[in-house]
């Protein structure tokens, strides 16, 4: 037995240390690629949204690597995203690769089946080495979204652009290479203690800018070209509503771990929406409202387009965006979208804030650079 599994941000180191301590071999899908891309686009349906299509080429291009069974998540509730590992099914062996499936289910509502299909993947391994793998995975993305926090904080105040990138990169490696638990807290140890030493400009006027919407373009950075890096560039700095160790603690951990939860998000959505609309559409308009009352400058809404979690919120946001006084807006991605376009509305969208916020150094400079 082979198995991949999608990419998703950093989820491949999670899934990698996880399957590793189980003994399972692994092959991890090439990084995402616009060849990638194009292989979902040729064979997946032309409505279908854009993570349907990624995903589809993760695994074309993985079976061309050896792997024979896939790992992915299903769904509940009105998003088509429960549907897709039977859609994947259908399309793989409609083009020739005979993979063997895996769905696992959303562990709080079916944690018994999740724990009996890591069982069987690992070959009967026994209760306490299947803990110690979940321990490891925890561990490296725990890690990985601490310190991804933190370049979050430094990016927009580094005195030389992609200091903090480097540092980053450096402790990706470190963190997938690493088998033992307590050198990875070593590693993020270290790593923050380099970010604490990046020469920054403290002088520097930033925004607070909240990246909110559906999981999958929210830790995925192909899809959105790289939108945080975009923003750090443009002096923002950047927090997510849902990272992926959080989304593990809430599903999988049933929230013991002391960290950020969506489900707090989820309430926060009361009341301007008080039930689930599938996805996280609830968790995105109770985001909205948790970040504009902690001072956030404004929120940017990602989906893949005719995401219908994300549309039901979209809706919505406009009324948040009122009450709470804060400005929030939204961005679609399909195979359509273009950098240089998501660049110009992010210009747009930041110079706006600076106006709004009354920024008096911002608009020194933007005056001087139009009189130059």
């Amino acid at each position: 037995m082979k198995v991949t599994f999608p990419h998703m941000g950093h989820l491949s180191i999670v899934g990698k240390g996880l399957f590793d301590q189980l003994g399972v071999e692994v092959v991890v899908p090439p990084p995402i690629t616009k060849k990638t891309l194009k292989l979902g686009i040729e064979h997946a349906q032309e409505f279908s949204c854009l993570p349907l299509k990624i995903i589809l080429g993760n695994f074309i291009e993985a079976a061309e690597l050896g792997a024979d069974t896939i790992v992915t998540s299903g769904g509940v509730g009105p998003c088509r995203f429960g549907y897709y590992a039977q859609v994947h099914r259908e399309i793989l062996q409609d083009l020739g690769y005979h993979y063997e499936i895996i769905v696992v289910e959303p562990p709080d509502t079916h944690f018994s089946e999740l724990i009996q299909k890591i069982s069987y993947l690992s070959n009967g391994k026994s209760l306490f080495q299947v803990a110690r793998a979940l321990r490891m995975g925890w561990a490296k993305a725990r890690a990985i979204d601490v310190i991804e926090q933190k370049v979050q904080q430094v990016r927009p105040r580094e005195v030389r652009t992609g200091t903090a990138d480097d540092v980053f990169q450096w402790s990706l490696k470190k963190i997938d290479a690493e088998n033992e638990i307590k050198k990875i807290w070593e590693i993020q140890r270290k790593t923050l203690h380099e970010l604490d030493g990046v020469p920054k400009d403290m002088e520097k006027t930033v925004l607070k800018i909240a990246v909110i919407g559906e999981i999958y373009t929210i830790l995925e950075p192909f899809v959105t070209f790289d939108i945080e890096k975009h923003l750090g560039r443009l002096g923002v700095e950047v927090s997510r509503s849902i990272y992926l160790s959080e989304w593990i603690n809430d599903h999988l951990f049933m929230g013991l771990m002391r960290v950020r939860s969506t489900k707090e998000a989820a309430q926060m959505a009361s009341p301007y929406l008080r039930h689930f609309v599938g996805g996280h559409g609830r968790e995105t308009v109770g985001s909205a409202v948790r970040y504009a009352r902690e001072g956030y400058h404004g929120a940017i809404q990602l989906a893949p387009l005719t995401c219908m979690p994300e549309i039901v919120a979209q809706t919505i946001l406009p009324v948040v965006s009122a009450e709470e006084e804060m400005p929030v807006m939204t961005i679609y991605f399909d195979e359509q979208s273009g950098e240089a376009g998501l660049v110009t509305r992010l210009e747009a969208f930041i110079e706006m804030l600076y106006r709004k916020n009354d920024f008096g150094k911002r608009r020194v400079q933007s005056e001087r650079l139009f009189r130059n």
